[in-house]
Formats: structure tokens, C-alpha cells, sequence
């Protein structure tokens, strides 16, 4: 998976994470070579030409080299990666996560890049549309900062748009069932940003499933609606991974930090945090 910060040239950014991992005899194996393999690395951007102070900045294949190699298994939100030049309905925007797990155990999990046109954050009660699962409490901002939140608000100006992500279940599930969870969690997208998918974004969500866990189903049980029918199972693994997603959104937005002239809504309504 590469989610990086760039534009419409992330394949050149996924080409450097294919040769990285082919490097490392990571991917489809075609052959007994330890070499021989083929990595499949589908990859989005975040359209932030400009942000890093130069349009000329974007992904290179010495980029996505760069982002393999430094890649961690425990990760940072906010204003880190791909979220660094990320802007959020004229907020700064950022990388965040959320994850769950159902009551079979099955682990549900999601990581966003909120780049939106749409804005994360209500205006007239100052708090974000979506604050179920964010992990903290939040109070209604001041009067003086929600005027201020408003008036920037008004404005900012809001190009460049694109909010990727990924969504994840260590359930194990078929090619068209993850396409059906990536799908279901554009839901979760437009829970938290509101407009969401309008013609100013290029909203791209994936879905992974690592198998590590069979749905637990009951095998006489074939009736379609039946709790323990498969089709019921995996309903529960996708409206999770909505709720994931619109919960990453809005932790994205909480975690940053006001970067090159883009206020943060940590900074524009501190006291939200109180």
C-alpha cells in the first residue's frame, strides 16, 4: 500500500515500492528465484502541489524508495507523511486512525489522509460532525473561537483535493467481498466530511483482509438475514469499517498542527480540549 503526498504522479512513488520490495523477494512469486517476484502495490495520492513551498515537489520512484524503507509498523497522526500538506475543508488537515474489535474477535481497523473539499468540522456548533470512537471528550468551543473558526472558514480557500485511505479486518474474505468493504466505507467518508465526493475530490478508500480469521458462521444456517449466515457477518465487518474510517477522519483533524500559513482547529479552538 503506498499513501503518499503528491499528485497525480504516485505511480512513479508506487514503481519505487515495487522495486524496493522486488529487491527484498517480497510479493507474487512467479518462480523458485528468490528474486522472482512480482510486488502489487496499488497506490493513491493526496493532491498538495504547492503546500511544501515549491510546485515543482512531487513523488518520484527515489521517493517511494524513501517511504518503504522508513516505514514503521507503529505510526504517528497528524501532520506526519502524507498528512503534512493535507487540507480539511479549509483546516489543516492529517493522517489519522481508529480501530475495533468485534465481539468474535475479528479486528477492524482504518488509516485516512483527510485532504477534503468538505469540511470535518460543523461551523455552527464548532465540533466535528462525527465524534463517536476519537477517544476524547470534547466541549462546545467559545463563543469568540467559533466566530473565528467561521470567518476563516469563509475564507479559506479549498483546491487540491483528495482523501485516500485504507480499511483492514484480519477476517478472511474474498476479492469481491473487499471491494464491497472498500465501497461500504465511503459511508463512513461521508459521515464525517460533509460535502463529501463532490466534483472537487478524488476520494480513493482500499480494503485489505489478512485472513487470519475465519467468520464465524453457523454451518446449517443458510438463510440470508439469519445472524450467523455469512452475508450477515461480513455486514457487521463493513458497517465497522465505516465507523473506523469516519472516526480516522476526525482524529485526522484533531491531531494536526497549524503548517505554512494553515490553521489547525486545535489552534483556532483550544477550547474544545479543556
Amino acid at each position: 500500500m503506498c499513501l503518499s503526498g503528491g499528485s497525480a504522479y504516485g505511480l512513479a512513488a508506487c514503481d519505487g515500492v515495487m522495486g524496493w520490495l522486488a529487491r527484498r523477494g517480497v510479493g507474487f512469486r512467479v518462480g523458485e528465484g528468490r528474486g522472482d517476484v512480482v510486488p502489487i502495490v496499488p497506490g493513491a495520492v493526496i493532491f498538495d502541489l504547492g503546500r511544501g513551498g515549491r510546485f515543482a515537489n512531487r513523488p518520484t520512484a527515489a521517493f517511494g524508495r524513501r517511504a518503504a524503507g522508513t516505514a514503521a509498523s507503529v505510526h504517528a497522526i497528524g501532520c506526519v507523511g502524507a498528512g503534512l500538506g493535507a487540507v480539511a475543508g479549509g483546516l489543516k488537515g492529517g493522517i489519522g486512525s481508529a480501530s475495533t474489535v468485534l465481539e468474535d474477535g475479528t479486528v477492524v481497523a482504518s488509516l485516512a489522509v483527510v485532504n477534503s473539499a468538505g469540511a470535518v468540522v460543523d461551523p455552527t456548533t464548532g465540533l466535528p460532525h462525527h465524534l463517536a470512537g476519537v477517544g476524547r471528550r470534547l466541549r462546545r468551543p467559545e463563543r469568540t473561537e467559533r466566530a473565528a473558526l467561521v470567518a476563516h472558514l469563509a475564507e479559506a480557500r479549498r483546491p487540491l483535493n483528495t482523501t485516500i485511505g485504507v480499511v483492514a479486518t484480519s477476517a478472511r474474505m474474498t476479492k469481491a467481498e473487499c471491494t464491497k468493504f472498500a465501497s461500504v466505507a465511503h459511508d463512513g467518508l461521508a459521515r464525517a466530511v460533509r460535502p463529501a465526493h463532490s466534483l472537487n475530490d478524488g476520494d480513493t478508500i482500499f480494503a485489505l483482509a489478512t485472513g487470519r480469521d475465519e467468520l464465524v458462521v453457523a454451518a446449517d444456517d443458510p438463510t440470508f438475514r439469519a445472524p450467523a449466515s455469512r452475508p450477515a457477518a461480513l455486514n457487521r465487518v463493513f458497517e465497522a469499517g465505516a465507523e473506523c474510517f469516519a472516526t480516522a477522519c476526525t482524529v485526522a483533524v484533531l491531531a494536526a498542527t497549524s503548517v505554512r500559513g494553515h490553521l489547525s482547529y486545535a489552534d483556532l479552538c483550544p477550547s474544545a480540549f479543556r
